[in-house]
């Protein structure tokens, strides 16, 4: 029995048992310096307030954004788990108001040479966090990097964070093609959804969405969902350099209130459904069987 054969027979198992998943939405960019670690934690912070059991899962792999903007340095990583025999909660580091984050180190990588043991010990922990988890965050790196794509090609849920600036519009096209020219990708059910960060008004983040749509309808034949804004505000800058999401640091803030706004809108008022939920087991079984397979060049 070969691996892809393995891992599907444990995941096929873990998914008989009745039991919780979390919700999982992958925050990705087309660029990095947009703000997209920011909106993570930021996002995660007003679900917190919304009741919501919180874990997000770093994997922007060789940038430390979500550690730094907690201001707490994870002890283990995903590797720790995989390769030393750490429980999933031994690797979760705990930041403000009880949020857990994760860092994925360079643990993703290694996932295409794991034993039949050590997938089942991988499946086993993810479905744990699926049980300590309401709603997980994946904070990707930004790009088109094959680990970027692959989350993203994995999530039923995706929020892509982009700004006015010319070039991040362009980036954000740019993986929105690489994501539609991926065989994997499948059109009909993805759920992407837009924020546009760093605008002036109201009617700058609808211009946002609106010209990053048009080109994807017409040159990808494909849509669009938005979700709302965040506007530029010198609070978030002041927040970062203290090591506290700004949602904590200044709550009346502008930007603040506009995070909360997104987070309510995701928890109620999205066209997001609970039964929808596919949990963390789910996406990492569809990264590494799409491994196996060579689905990421």
């Amino acid at each position: 029995m070969d691996q892809a054969e393995q891992l599907r027979n444990i995941i096929k198992q873990r998914n008989r048992d009745p039991e919780k998943k979390a919700r999982v939405i992958t925050i990705t960019s087309g660029k990095g310096g947009v703000g997209k670690s920011n909106a993570a934690v930021n996002l995660a912070v007003q679900l917190r307030k919304l009741d919501q059991k919180v874990i997000i899962f770093d994997a922007d792999f060789g940038l430390a954004n979500v550690e730094v903007m907690f201001g707490a340095i994870p002890k283990y990583n995903l590797s720790d788990l995989i390769y030393r025999g750490k429980q999933i909660k031994d690797i979760i580091t705990s930041g403000p108001m009880d949020i857990g984050f994760i860092s994925g180190g360079s643990g993703i990588t290694g996932v295409n040479n794991l034993s039949r043991d050590q997938i089942a010990f991988l499946v086993h922990n993810l479905k744990a966090l699926d049980q300590i988890a309401d709603i997980i965050l994946i904070d990707t790196g930004a790009g088109i990097a094959d680990s970027v794509l692959e989350f993203v090609l994995a999530s039923p849920e995706v929020l892509l964070i982009t700004t006015p600036d010319p070039s991040s519009l362009t980036d954000s096209y740019s993986l929105l093609k690489a994501l539609h020219r991926n065989p994997n990708f499948r059109k009909e059910e993805a759920a992407i959804k837009v924020i546009a960060n760093r605008v002036t008004t109201v009617d700058d983040g609808w211009a946002v969405f609106d010209k990053l749509h048009a080109i994807v309808s017409q040159f990808l034949n494909g849509s669009l969902e938005y979700l709302g804004m965040v506007p530029m505000d010198s609070a978030v800058e002041k927040a970062i350099r203290q090591q506290i999401p700004v949602a904590i640091w200044n709550p009346e803030a502008k930007s603040s209130r506009a995070f909360a706004n997104l987070a309510e809108d995701l928890l109620h008022r999205t066209s997001y459904h609970s039964n929808e939920k596919q949990g963390i087991t789910q996406l990492f079984y569809e990264i590494i069987i799409k491994r196996f397979r060579g689905g990421a060049k």
